[in-house]
């Protein structure tokens, strides 16, 4: 009896919540939908029977994670495909330069390439805003505002000038600060330091009177060991890991301001892209890609982090020279907006985003996921 009962119970449950909506939705409309669903629906072409290869090049090496990113989406279009297209990657020299892979598929020598964005700064200032900004956006802002917010058709038009489609391809989370033989903690420990970084965190630093050189990763060591540079940034812990920056330095400063969220691209040279088969859909494979490397990046992050912490001392900059950090990148910023039309429109868009989502981000504050004792302990937030 008591089992029908309590059927009874959960049918009349279900009724009432069904009623309640229903009556809700005659007040409201359903708040958001999936805009592909009408599309999918749509699928009036066969499978296409013809195989397909083509060769990507990139600035990476094997031995660098980045690789294993770009390889990762060839794979993902073999399985998807089921061989029909099949992209074998090369890495950086095998097939052309590492930086001539940008020129390599625009030219159509080969067909598709992967890359960190801010390496094509000189042919055009806003590439570097696709692939990381100072006190920018994190890896979800990059995720939200490419896909929601018109960042990846921004992507497209840039790399569109150049005769190539873009796809976000692998979003791999916040890098670490700088290896160094120099404490700096307060923003007069970076005047006269000798710094390898690229992009607009090169430029920053030089403003405030450091020395920057923008090595290849390759060199890095190198200089570090030899006394060339005090301190260098290249990428992720586990990115960092292979290289043994720790040592031959005595010091990681953090955080890594320069870059919240490393975000890489996927490019095609379009006349080949324009002429795949319309079943052959890579975009899918661009975001699989995009969610399984900021996920496995950050896993392996935990690791490198324990084995770093063995030899090198973590330090922080203190609150007031990251605020100025803050302020500084922001009148740098703003002087790249007014010379790059190009840079104004993707950074005014990004920046929109982080004021329209302050409003959930404050909400929701409070609540970071810190083991027990921590929170317990005072620290709430991240």
């Amino acid at each position: 009896m008591k089992k029908y009962l309590k059927t009874g119970v959960c049918v009349m449950l279900s009724l009432c919540f069904a009623l309640s909506y229903a009556q809700a939705a005659e007040k409201r409309q359903k708040f958001g939908a999936d805009k592909r669903s009408e599309v999918a629906k749509k699928v009036d072409f066969k499978p296409s029977t013809e195989t397909i290869r083509w060769k990507m090049v990139m600035p990476w090496d094997k031995g660098i994670l980045f690789y294993d990113v770009a390889a990762h989406f060839c794979d993902s279009v073999r399985l998807a495909s089921a061989g029909r297209l099949d992209i074998k990657p090369f890495s950086a020299g095998e097939l052309v330069p590492a930086m001539q892979s940008f020129d390599a598929v625009s030219q159509g020598s080969a067909q598709a390439g992967h890359d960190w964005p801010g390496y094509w700064k000189g042919k055009n200032e806003a590439f570097v805003a696709f692939a990381s900004v100072p006190f920018g956006l994190d890896a979800e802002g990059y995720n939200i505002w490419l896909y929601e917010k018109g960042g990846a058709e921004m992507m497209n038009e840039l790399y569109g000038q150049f005769n190539m489609v873009a796809l976000p391809g692998g979003q791999c989370g916040q890098e670490m600060g700088l290896f160094s033989n120099k404490r700096a903690t307060k923003m007069e420990d970076f005047k006269g330091m000798r710094v390898r970084t690229v992009g607009w965190y090169m430029d920053i630093l030089n403003q405030l009177g450091a020395a920057v050189t923008p090595l290849p990763g390759g060199e890095i060591y190198l200089a570090l060991e030899r006394g060339v540079i005090d301190a260098a940034e290249f990428s992720t812990p586990a990115m960092n890991y292979p290289l043994g920056f720790d040592e031959i330095t005595k010091y990681v400063i953090q955080p890594g301001v320069h870059q919240p969220g490393i975000q890489c691209a996927l490019f095609f040279n379009k006349d080949a892209y324009d002429k795949l088969p319309e079943d052959l859909i890579v975009d899918i494979c661009a975001k699989e890609t995009q969610l399984w490397s900021y996920s496995w990046q950050n896993n392996l992050n935990v690791e490198a982090v324990k084995l770093f912490k063995q030899k090198v001392e973590f330090v922080k900059m203190d609150d007031a020279t990251t605020i100025e950090f803050r302020t500084i990148t922001k009148t740098y910023l703003d002087g790249l907006k007014e010379k790059f039309p190009d840079v104004k429109k993707v950074l005014d868009s990004q920046e929109a985003f982080l004021a329209e989502f302050a409003e959930w981000r404050d909400a929701r504050s409070g609540v970071a996921a810190w083991p027990y004792e921590i929170f317990v302990g005072g620290r709430t937030t991240e």
